[in-house]
């Protein structure tokens, strides 16, 4: 009850400030429009297609069905240049490789005598790019290779059958040969054979909606965390005019106190997170923006958001009781504040950071809250899914408190 009371104060304090309310509410809103345009824009750039300069000397009709399954494949771009300009460029290094279709390819596919595709690259082109290049173009000419071959066999068959009597040939070579195009057509449009891959220890979502959506719960959690020094600026102003030596003289425990202090920051942190996550949902539509998704159990998102907030507060206690000055409750905890918010995720995406920091991000608090939000909101997981998470927001708020109350100074 105690403790209710010196948050109630503390609450009706707070909301007196407009700078706070203006900087804790309004400003991460404007950090998620504008981290969530980037990290979209980011995921256009990286998707975008291969352009693949091409001569076609054949005027048949196979070399445009080559063209085309090029193109359908997905992932390159193919652009016509006659020969002499294409190799003008290529030496120029205006374009980094070139496709040469030879003036026989349809003549020699529909013979089924083998013909050459010549992928000439400039010595400076990106070899990943050359080499999923030549995936594309491999596996499109495979494909209509063995068109060719099966087409080839069907019709070699109708020949061994010609002279056999009438009854026997039930099917005649136009009607097969016609059978395998329908299903040649059908395989291009439904494929019978998937691959899923996966990666042990990762879950489903590709990149780039971990990416797309990363922004809001990451500036969530940044600015959650930021209210740690809201908290610790509030405590000291209080230690400065004796407000903790006059709760001393009062039945009052110094944990009640304590916690008296942390309930404000808490409820602050929960409030912040519905109004970024509102804005997630609900504004990113307005803007033109993808809106996230708050995932499919709505208790884990709430459970995660109080631990959130609990650790925030914990680490509110920390930073006031090692601080002995305003200054370093202003300068240092600023400066560890937003390090820890790097390095755990809250403006660059955990994949990214997980590649070049290895583990260390599993040091920091953040990472472990943005992995829950991710988990929830991006993964769709449940509670039972993001138990080392919770865990570990306990484990960090734990350690807060306790060395925190261990190194408070009340006078």
């Amino acid at each position: 009850m105690n403790a209710l009371k010196i948050a109630s104060k503390d609450l009706q304090i707070f909301f007196r400030d407009r700078g706070a309310i203006l900087t804790l509410f309004v400003l991460p809103l404007v950090f998620v429009a504008v981290f969530s345009g980037v990290l979209m824009s980011i995921g256009v750039d990286e998707d975008e297609a291969i352009t693949l300069a091409v001569v076609n000397l054949d005027v048949g009709e196979t070399a445009q069905i080559l063209l085309e399954g090029i193109d359908n494949a997905g992932g390159v771009l193919v652009e016509l240049y006659t020969e002499d300009e294409a190799m003008s460029l290529l030496d120029e290094k205006e374009i980094p490789r070139v496709l040469v279709i030879p003036d026989d390819f349809t003549a020699g596919m529909d013979s089924h005598h083998q013909v050459t595709l010549q992928l000439i690259n400039h010595p400076d082109a990106d070899m990943q790019q050359t080499e999923a290049v030549q995936l594309v173009v491999d596996g499109v000419a495979q494909d209509m290779a063995l068109e060719s071959q099966i087409i080839a066999s069907l019709e070699l068959m109708g020949e061994m059958q010609a002279n056999a009597p009438e009854e026997f040939q039930v099917f005649n070579t136009e009607r097969n040969i016609s059978q395998a195009q329908s299903q040649f057509e059908s395989a291009q449009d439904q494929s019978l054979v998937s691959v899923d891959q996966r990666i042990p220890g990762q879950t489903e979502k590709r990149k780039d909606d971990l990416r797309e959506h990363s922004a809001v719960p990451g500036i969530a959690v940044l600015f959650v965390f930021m209210t740690a020094q809201t908290a610790a600026h509030m405590v000291f102003d209080e230690k400065k005019v004796g407000v903790f030596r006059r709760l001393l003289a009062a039945p009052i425990s110094k944990l009640d106190i304590l916690i008296g202090k942390m309930i404000p920051n808490m409820i602050i942190g929960l409030i912040q997170i519905a109004v970024i996550f509102a804005f997630g949902v609900f504004g990113m539509k307005l803007l033109g923006l993808t809106p996230m998704s708050l995932g499919n159990d709505p208790l884990a998102l709430v459970l995660v958001a109080i631990l959130i907030a609990l650790c925030s507060s914990c680490l509110g206690v920390l930073i006031a009781a090692i601080a002995r000055t305003e200054n370093q409750i202003g300068g240092l905890s600023t400066l560890v504040l937003w390090v820890l918010a790097i390095l755990g995720g809250c403006i660059i995406p955990l994949f990214y950071l997980e590649n070049f920091l290895g583990p260390i991000p599993k040091l920091i608090p953040h990472y472990w809250a943005n992995l829950a939000f991710s988990d929830i909101t991006v993964r769709g997981l449940g509670i039972g899914d993001i138990m080392l998470e919770m865990g570990a927001l306990l484990l960090f708020s734990a350690i807060f408190f306790a060395i925190g109350l261990w190194r408070f100074d009340f006078d």
